[in-house]
């Protein structure tokens, strides 16, 4: 078999199933190994952010790698924005990148550049194949180096000749390490911290925010008082009726500093200490008050629910705290379209075990707080803040769930930067709705330009941030390339026409026309 042949064997075995590919002429064998594969699902994306991000959201939701196909430094450039998000996610994420054939590099051809060190901006682990017989061992340490502690992004480096050429050596999958145990002197002594009366805050991200261990952190906050808050955005929040409630930290500093105004200790599980987004001027950075100590009981690469299931137990907590209730008898929504009543109709028609993807922007700060006791379900957000990652995300999860419903709440401007990504939803008949939140306006930029202190705004510095003349119209963008989409001006109309979309499946897409106040 050629090298190519060899590695798609090789990450089969290592338990690598789907593809996202956008590919190149350098490729070419790699993509042939794919097709020939039984195995390996190949899904193209037209562009190389919308293969990152759907890597990002179907290791979001199963725990393991997707496998990605790029084209040299110029193809992995163009994924980096969601790669980035990936790494913050602290999800499994291999990467297949070709570069040219090694004695090909010496002609410095158009598309030459060091893929080495574009791979090494974005990624935990990278290397480049050595030889033929050295590309399946290549594959398999990458798999191996995803699946450290919570999840890496490890990308490989093809050439197109260890593709091509023949090899007899053959590569074994490769143990993974895992998430690492939490030591016995981190839980003894969160244990005597919240044993001392002082105001808490367990800080929850990463996989402390599943349902297993939102559960032990509930018994521990009902023994002991301590608040249970998360990360302003979380990877996979498993949220709703029947589930342990979290608040979630606010984006904006003045707001975080409120909300942990008084806190006296801070227990951080797969969390760093929360820090403001962006400096600005006259405005805190380190958003915990200055006296608050400090712990971490578990790291990001660490079990957090062994962590806290050993603490619950040490306090002697009830095995049953208290869960969100179902919202009963909601009624329908009138009025104009806001983004309360999105959250609303929302509330009102989600199925339960959906997975709600948001990248919402200013809209997500009134839908989110309104669907707190919608059916259960996961709540999947921004966590590297490089906007562009929504669609994409709701790509990938539902190739990794095709039997749960996925929702994409979704800004209009950030949709604009991977809208290709409508096309292979409609290719792959993934069962997503999109609802574009349609305010003509980066909103978050209005906001943020006042905050700033950046002068008064003229007519020609609003305009860099208004997405009007002309009109986006996302519903003829959607039917283009092949989805079903509707337009709803008032509360009344979205609220059938999401029930619709609840009712049926396949991709669809509401362009919900918001009116919106700033906070």
């Amino acid at each position: 078999m050629n090298g190519a042949e060899n590695l798609l064997h090789t990450l089969e075995h290592a338990g690598v199933e789907v593809c996202f590919a956008n590919p190149g002429t350098s490729e070419m064998h790699l993509v042939s190994a794919i097709g020939r594969s039984e195995q390996m699902r190949a899904i193209l994306c037209l562009y190389e952010g919308v293969v990152s991000g759907a890597a990002d959201g179907y290791a979001r939701m199963v725990d393991k790698p997707a496998l990605t196909l790029l084209h040299l430094g110029s193809g992995f450039a163009n994924s980096m924005a969601n790669q980035h998000n990936a790494m913050r996610a602290h999800v499994p994420l291999v990467n297949m990148v070709g570069d040219h054939a090694t004695y090909h590099l010496k002609y410095d051809a158009p598309l030459t550049s060091d893929v080495l060190a574009h791979a090494r901006i974005v990624s935990d682990w990278a290397r480049a194949s050595e030889s033929a017989d050295d590309l399946a061992l290549a594959g398999a340490e990458a798999v191996q180096a995803s699946l450290r502690g919570a999840g890496k992004v490890a990308t490989f480096i093809a050439p197109a000749n260890h593709a091509w050429d023949e090899t007899s050596r053959t590569a074994e999958p490769l143990m993974p390490a895992g998430l690492e145990a939490v030591g016995q002197d981190a839980t003894e002594a969160a244990t005597k911290l919240l044993g001392n009366g002082k105001k808490t805050v367990l800080f929850l991200g990463g996989r402390a925010l599943r349902e297993a261990s939102l559960h032990a952190a509930g018994r521990i906050a009902e023994a002991t008082g301590a608040r249970l808050v998360c990360e302003v955005f979380p990877a996979r929040l498993q949220r709703g009726a029947g589930r342990v409630a979290v608040e979630r930290l606010p984006y904006f500093a003045e707001a975080a500093v409120a909300a942990l105004d008084g806190t006296e200790q801070m227990i951080l599980v797969g969390s760093k200490a929360p820090v403001a987004f962006f400096a600005y001027p006259g405005k805190p950075g380190w958003l915990a008050p200055e006296s608050c100590e400090i712990h971490t009981l578990a790291t990001v690469d660490q079990d957090p629910l062994a962590a806290l299931k050993a603490v619950a137990d040490r306090l002697g907590a009830n095995d049953e705290p208290a869960l969100a209730q179902p919202a009963l008898g909601l009624p329908i929504p009138s009025g104009i379209l806001s983004p309360v009543a999105i959250g609303q109709s929302v509330t009102r028609a989600l199925p339960a075990d959906a997975i709600v993807v948001d990248e919402a922007a200013t809209c997500g700060l009134g839908i989110f707080p309104v669907t707190g006791q919608a059916a259960a379900h996961d709540w999947l957000t921004l966590t590297g803040g490089a906007i562009g990652i929504g669609l994409p995300l709701a790509l990938g999860a539902a190739v990794a769930c095709p039997d749960r419903k996925v929702i994409a709440l979704q800004a209009d401007g950030s949709a604009m930067y991977t809208l290709q990504t409508l096309w292979t939803m409609a290719r792959e008949q993934v069962d997503v709705t999109v609802v574009i939140m349609n305010n003509r306006s980066y909103a978050i930029l209005n906001i943020e330009l006042a905050r700033v202190g950046a002068g008064q705004p003229n007519a020609k510095t609003l305009s860099m941030l208004d997405l009007s003349h002309p009109d986006l119209d996302f519903v003829a963008l959607a039917e283009g390339m092949g989805i079903r989409a509707t337009r709803a001006t008032t509360a009344e109309e979205f609220d059938v026409q999401f029930a619709e979309a609840m009712a049926g499946s396949g991709p669809r897409l509401i362009e919900a026309m918001v009116v919106q106040q700033m906070p």
